[in-house]
């Protein structure tokens, strides 16, 4: 007779023990959900839950039954929200160029005039 295995689903905030763990996460879910708002609120909740939600909610000074349901798949946080849950969780975003510069090319005219001073 066969056993039957069992799973429990997967929760990322198990997973995430240090604060280097927890902003790669982001990083990570920022990354490559193309900056989708709603994949970006689920993982700051998965943050949160692992830093402890009631801790969040003393930080933040939200409630934690409407941090839960803003940080959720069906949430959909105010910025001013999202910022606040940032800071409590103590991570620092910025801001990086989407694209590597192209350097550029002088234009014609100053090209031509720094040849006929040399």
């Amino acid at each position: 007779m066969a056993t039957r295995e069992t799973f429990s689903p997967f929760d990322a905030a198990e997973y995430l023990k240090t604060d280097e763990e927890m902003a790669q996460y982001l990083d990570a879910i920022i990354e490559e959900s193309n900056g989708d708002p709603r994949m970006i609120a689920v993982a700051l909740g998965d943050i949160a839950r692992a830093k402890g939600m009631t801790q969040i909610a003393k930080a933040t000074g939200l409630a934690r039954e409407n941090l839960y349901k803003a940080l959720s798949a069906d949430g959909n946080p105010e910025f001013s929200t999202v910022m606040k849950v940032i800071t409590a969780l103590g991570i620092k975003l910025r801001a990086a160029p989407a694209a590597p510069e192209k350097p550029r090319r002088a234009s014609r005219k100053k090209a031509a005039g720094q040849a006929a001073v040399a």
